[in-house]
């Protein structure tokens, strides 16, 4: 196709010349060989094009961490992290979350992970999920965070979220009566997700900036885009699941964040898996290069019943990325050996878009590339003994013995999966499997065994990478699931730039985005 290009790129050389340039001297698998109608125009362009991409070959790339060279400060914030297979239960209106989110002790971010957040049915997996669930999670999530006491989250007929404050009640009843009487009732549907994400995000059209590498063109061009970045916010395909189809946009403008101290970040489903993000206010416009990408790793090895969500995100100039994943279940002997399939299956699959076009910055695109990793989920690794036998233990508490035996354990130990990553010690009973609403093992009442599960630590946190630090690691004792909920706190270390660096480093950018990427007859001529 370049050769349908060559003769308008040479007749307007002198006039868009570097926009070309740009273009093509990021790919160097372009073969003008193949362009042999223009083979005396095609030996120049080679060259100018070889002596330009040798000089971008030359160049030492650098990710967001090697900025620690100009950090004068880093930055210590408190992570709070877990993970819960909640059996495809939708929450209840007085499920209180305040104890599971540990708010009497506060944290700068929030990570959420949820499995089995809406039935695994085939509806479910191979048509359509139903978002109503998330939604619902998502306002307790932020009636606990933000304290917005007072409201009623669930309401109607049909249970679903009640977005407004008391304040705010009157004159949703005025807009309800208003639309009743235009047979506007669409309004008052099922919630959208996506809506319901967006009342819960930051201001600035509650999304947020794409990028935010240091520029001195990002004062000048716009005050919320990054040069030499493709656009300027997040979009909303990494964002939610479900396609805006504009129902609740009357009710959701009336939503204010003024008052949140918590501000979303990203919230994601792919059937029965839920990853949400939420961080402080002041921290989200420090927040940036957010992406998501989403592995399945079920039916036909590929379905979304099974697999992960991982998000991704600079912060200030420390990359991070979280994975929440739902592994292959079993208790059969070899089920372990799917399990770790599925984890090198998704770190080999994840990968995050390209949306920053900086040569100074190689933003992470791959889950190890990220300075900190965490990974959560129900990753479903089960003990390797009998079920009498891990019975005996358990009324004898001995975790020592029983760890001995957990499958994860001694995967990691054998180098099968998981290799170079840390999890903290585990000072807590098997998470899994419980009888409903009951702190009964699952096995104590089912007589068939057939039925009957070995009880394991499923639920796990795990990391990756330098400057984290775990500050506890425990399970949560809701009877809501048949598992239950594991958190964790950590204390990370996050690279800040100074003014004085920090335009330092927007002079190299531009140094090296414009110079370097001119013809060598302009990147000279005076």
């Amino acid at each position: 196709m370049l050769q349908f290009y060559l003769p308008k790129m040479f007749g307007t050389w002198e006039k868009k010349g570097m926009k070309k340039m740009e273009e093509y001297s990021t790919d160097s698998s372009v073969e003008f060989e193949s362009c042999s109608p223009f083979s005396g125009t095609q030996t120049a362009l080679k060259e100018s094009f070889s002596e330009s991409t040798s000089r971008l070959g030359s160049l030492k790339f650098r990710s967001p961490r090697s900025s620690m060279e100009n950090v004068s400060d880093a930055q210590t914030l408190r992570v709070f992290v877990a993970t819960w297979n909640v059996g495809g239960k939708s929450p209840h209106s007085d499920l209180n979350l305040d104890n599971f989110l540990q708010v009497e002790d506060p944290s700068d971010i929030y990570v959420l992970g949820f499995q089995e957040i809406v039935p695994l049915n085939a509806g479910n997996v191979l048509v359509i999920e139903d978002n109503e669930p998330p939604a619902k999670w998502l306002a307790l999530i932020n009636q606990s965070l933000n304290k917005t006491s007072g409201v009623d989250t669930f309401n109607g007929p049909n249970p679903q979220p009640d977005y407004f404050s008391p304040s705010q009640a009157s004159s949703r009843k005025s807009i309800s009566k208003d639309l009743k009487a235009n047979g506007s009732l669409l309004f008052f549907q099922k919630p959208s997700l996506k809506k319901v994400s967006r009342s819960f995000r930051t201001e600035k059209k509650r999304r947020l900036k794409t990028c935010n590498c240091p520029s001195e063109l990002e004062r000048k061009n716009s005050k919320d885009s990054c040069f030499g970045c493709q656009e300027a916010y997040l979009g909303e395909d990494d964002s939610s699941s479900e396609e805006d189809d504009g129902s609740n946009s009357f009710v959701m403008t009336e939503i204010t964040t003024n008052q949140l101290k918590y501000s979303l970040i990203a919230s994601k489903q792919m059937v029965g898996i839920f990853l949400t993000v939420w961080a402080k206010k002041e921290l989200a416009q420090h927040i940036g290069h957010l992406r998501l990408s989403c592995v399945g790793r079920g039916i036909l090895g590929y379905l979304g019943n099974k697999g992960c969500i991982s998000v991704s995100f600079s912060l200030h100039q420390t990359s991070f990325c979280f994975v929440c994943s739902h592994l292959a279940s079993g208790e059969k002997e070899g089920d372990e050996l799917r399990r770790n399939s599925d984890v090198i299956e998704i770190q080999k699959n994840t990968q995050f878009r390209k949306i920053c076009k900086a040569l100074c910055n190689r933003i992470p695109e791959k889950i190890i590339e990220h300075d900190r990793v965490i990974w959560l989920g129900d990753l479903n690794y089960r003990i390797a003994l009998s079920y009498s036998e891990t019975r005996k233990l358990l009324e004898n508490n001995d975790w020592d013995a029983l760890l001995e035996k957990d499958q994860l354990k001694i995967e990691r130990e054998g180098g099968r999966v998981f290799e170079g990553w840390k999890e903290g010690k585990i000072y807590f009973p098997p998470t899994y499997k419980y009888s409903n609403n009951s702190d009964a093992y699952a096995g104590e009442t089912v007589t068939s065994k057939k039925k009957r599960r070995t009880p394991a630590w499923c639920d796990r946190i795990l990391w990756h990478g330098n400057g984290i630090k775990q500050l506890s690691y425990i399970r949560g004792e809701s009877r809501f699931s048949d598992h239950r909920p594991v958190c964790a706190v950590f204390e990370v270390q996050v690279a800040v730039l100074d003014g004085k660096s920090k335009k330092a480093v927007s002079s190299s950018n531009m140094k090296v985005e414009i110079e370097e990427l001119l013809p060598p007859t302009t990147r000279y001529s005076s």
